[in-house]
């Protein structure tokens, strides 16, 4: 049974996510132990106890990496099959990497939050942020957004979710005033995110000169099975395009949906390890069936489609 492992990313974090893992895992509450111990912080209350830190990009990624790596790593303890390809959405291609092997989660860790720290320090004393644009074809938004641009408006198309789903990212004051053209170009909606990043855009080069010596360092040339990169829904498995790929993905569109149209004919499913986002997303590209990992009861599922 061939499938496809596919990781969320930022966004899809919330509070209560790992729990089960947590407590009906003594592997997960080793992963949990040491993931707290290389970052100096309480995972266990990160996620599992109110708070308003898990929405910050540094904490939100590597609580979302942790729960994808316990996901992937209590899945493996279970079954011996490994998949054809590793995806992830934006963060989730280093939890990617993380199950290829071709990382250390505790380095993953460390990299992801520093990354998230990088990026808010990009975007501190701008007013910036990311716009979903819900019903617009791929060319009108790509044709609105270079309309914008040459007038001097400073957006950018940054993920390509899913056939009318397109999110933008840029300066709130141009984000906000394109909304009336969105819709009047035919946007059913155009809903400005609660966040306080502009992902994949230009405005993170200088949290693109900042990651690289981080990738460097960490990533291994050990690749279980090919990554297929958020720049170009392209496979790579060496360190060098590795590198490459996660510093340039930082100002580069997510390709998401081309990945998925990639490999959905050499695959009989997608498994989603740590979250249940990418599900609803890929029902609107596939009709492959996409399983989603969030509990003990989730992976048991997953694992028994597999065997």
């Amino acid at each position: 049974m061939n499938f496809v492992a596919i990781f969320p990313g930022q966004g899809s974090q919330k509070i209560g996510m790992g729990r089960d893992f947590y407590d009906n895992s003594k592997i997960a509450r080793e992963m949990f132990e040491k993931a707290s111990d290389r970052l100096k912080f309480d995972f266990k209350k990160l996620l599992f106890e109110e708070n308003e830190k898990l929405e910050l990009t540094q904490f939100s990624q590597s609580a979302i990496l942790l729960v994808s790596s316990v996901a992937y790593k209590l899945f493996t303890q279970e079954i011996e099959a490994k998949p054809s390809f590793f995806l992830g959405h934006s963060l989730g291609e280093f939890s990617a990497l993380c199950a290829s092997g071709a990382i250390d989660y505790l380095d993953a860790l460390e990299l992801v939050y520093n990354r998230g720290l990088f990026m808010s320090e990009a975007c501190e004393g701008r007013d910036v942020g990311m716009m979903a644009l819900l019903g617009l074809s791929d060319e009108k938004t790509e044709d609105l957004v270079n309309s914008a641009q040459k007038e001097g408006k400073k957006i950018w198309a940054a993920n390509y979710n899913c056939d009318g789903q397109i999110v933008i990212a840029g300066e709130k004051r141009d984000l906000t005033q394109m909304e009336p053209i969105f819709k009047n170009s035919g946007a059913k909606r155009a809903i400005l995110l609660n966040m306080s990043v502009a992902s994949h855009c230009p405005i993170l080069q200088q949290a693109r000169e900042k990651l690289s010596p981080y990738l460097k360092e960490f990533i291994k040339d050990e690749f279980d099975a090919p990554i297929i990169a958020n720049i170009n829904a392209k496979t790579y498995s060496s360190k060098e395009v590795a590198i490459e790929s996660l510093s340039q993905q930082l100002v580069s569109p997510v390709l998401y949906k081309q990945s998925i149209k990639n490999v959905e004919n050499e695959t009989d499913r997608f498994i989603e390890f740590g979250g249940a986002v990418l599900k609803g997303i890929n029902r609107k590209i596939t009709k492959k069936e996409t399983i989603s990992i969030i509990d003990m009861s989730s992976l048991q599922k997953a694992v028994e489609s597999i065997k």
